[in-house]
């Protein structure tokens, strides 16, 4: 049985993004020149209606107004990418957690570069919020949007964060 994606694209104040769906959940979200994005397909069928809730919650989100995101997500990966991925969730608007934190978070303490890996495939940017992880450090590492983006996401959050 093949599954239909759906997608649309919206502006924002990082570019244009693409968001894409089965239909029911949230599978990707990318930005322009993101480093494994996706790019639609002739099979691929552009709804704009079908993803009003996700566009919604993104411009509440660039606006300042919504600190936590609630759709459903279906993200495909390994079970470990998944655990990776659903603890980025946990990480509170404003926050940033070192890559090693988050190995310790998900019970693997020293599974950090897997983590790191993990967190450079997550398909659903800004929503599944890897943009908040950091070098242990402090400074700014990897991101498949790249390093302006993730600067501008994290400088958006910390002024959000104060209200």
């Amino acid at each position: 049985m093949t599954t239909t994606t759906w997608y649309t694209t919206i502006a924002s104040p990082i570019g244009e993004l693409l968001l894409k769906s089965d239909g029911e959940s949230v599978t990707g979200l990318y930005m322009h020149k993101h480093k494994r994005g996706a790019t639609p397909t002739r099979e691929w069928r552009r709804d704009d209606a079908a993803l009003k809730r996700p566009c919604a919650q993104l411009q509440s989100y660039f606006a300042g107004e919504l600190h936590e995101f609630d759709l459903a997500l279906a993200p495909e990966g390994t079970p470990f990418q998944q655990r990776v991925w659903r603890a980025l969730c946990d990480i509170p608007f404003g926050e940033t957690v070192s890559y090693g934190e988050l190995a310790r978070r998900i019970g693997q303490p020293t599974a950090s570069r897997a983590v790191g890996l993990a967190n450079g495939r997550n398909p659903i940017s800004i929503v599944v919020p890897c943009h908040r992880v950091i070098g242990a450090d402090g400074s700014l590492t990897g991101y498949g949007g790249g390093l302006a983006r993730k600067r501008w996401l994290l400088a958006h959050e910390a002024k959000g964060s104060l209200i």
